[in-house]
């Protein structure tokens, strides 16, 4: 009887204890699935650059942790900095305008085809009025302060996972021929010949989906910034960067180099401000249409849908590092599913 049983008490005793790990491991989970996927992806970096220091795994995964921070956690701090504190300047100098009376509309929205006029109008209208003003601003300050607050927090807790995944992608590097051998003779013994299937298509589906949003955002960001320096917009670093980060966003770049758009009208260059609107309309956000399919082919190919589900979902559920996990997590089930039902990538 008790060796009938016994199957089933083992069972048990794995599936609580998997839920025990999972329970103490939550509050880092999120930044743990971003090393992975981050380590993942530049496994083979990692291979060459440890045949080129000689198999020393510590000095080769110490490099790779050193330019992990530096090419996503100092870019990151810096736009959750810059932000902050250009967002209590622009608060100041609203308030001072107010209440020195000075503020005024811009002169390019005059220039609006058809609804220029009455929108000019109206805002000098609703300027002059204070009272209305007052009013108005009281309606809008408490939810535009919710969103930069909202905003400044996932920033800053962006900066904490980062900090956190970097910090454990490093053990990753080191110890990952080992933990792939253990992972690997696990998956045998559950899974038996389609382990190596299963293994290959996580593996590459990974690498597909962060070199597509990586890569998609490091040529958005470049190009945004070519562009930015044609045009004389200033703080090119800085927009750059926020280019990179609002490109893991579908139709997210509009929203900076629009910004950059509406600056050189309000600044009266109007011809500049035209070349930055066709530049970013049809080279900067047009990269993504060309980039991001060369570079995500290599894995498995996620319908735009599960990529904005992906984004949003991700977001709510890991933060700032969702942008990476959500996507990445639905393109391996869908990759799974697809091995499974032998069903062709569309």
């Amino acid at each position: 009887m008790e060796k009938r049983f016994q199957p089933y008490t083992r069972l048990a005793a794995i599936v609580f204890l998997v839920i025990g790990c999972l329970w103490v491991l939550s509050p880092f989970l999120a930044a743990i699935l971003f090393a992975a996927a981050i380590t993942i992806s530049s496994w083979p970096l990692y291979e060459r650059l440890l045949e080129r220091m000689k198999q020393r795994r510590t000095l080769a995964a110490a490099t790779m942790t050193i330019s992990l921070v530096l090419v996503i956690l100092v870019p990151l701090t810096m736009v959750t900095w810059n932000i902050a504190d250009n967002a209590g300047h622009v608060y100041r100098g609203v308030r001072e305008a107010l209440d020195a009376g000075t503020m005024a509309p811009p002169e390019w929205i005059k220039q609006i085809p058809l609804v220029g006029e009455s929108v000019d109008a109206y805002l000098h209208k609703l300027i002059s009025n204070r009272e209305e003003l007052v009013a108005l601003a009281k309606r809008y300050m408490e939810p535009a302060r919710r969103i930069l607050l909202g905003g400044s927090v996932m920033l800053g807790s962006g900066v904490a996972q980062v900090s956190l995944a970097a910090f454990v992608s490093f053990f990753l590097y080191r110890d990952g021929q080992t933990l792939l051998n253990a992972l690997r003779v696990g998956m045998e013994k559950v899974m038996g010949e389609h382990a190596h299937p299963v293994a290959d298509t996580v593996s590459r589906t990974v690498r597909g989906v962060m070199y597509g949003l990586l890569g998609t955002a490091l040529a958005q960001a470049a190009v945004a910034a070519l562009g930015f320096l044609i045009a004389g917009v200033p703080a090119v670093a800085l927009l750059s960067v926020a280019t990179f980060l609002f490109s893991l966003i579908p139709v997210g770049p509009p929203l900076i180099w629009g910004g950059a758009t509406i600056w050189l009208f309000n600044q009266g260059s109007t011809g500049w401000a035209i070349f930055m609107a066709i530049w970013g309309m049809f080279l900067i956000s047009g990269v993504d249409n060309v980039v991001k399919p060369m570079l995500i082919s290599r894995g498995s190919s996620l319908p735009f849908l599960l990529v904005l589900l992906g984004v949003m979902g991700g977001v709510l559920a890991f933060g700032f590092v969702g942008l990476f996990i959500g996507p990445t997590l639905l393109a391996v089930a869908l990759g799974l599913l697809r091995n499974w039902t032998d069903t062709p990538s569309p």
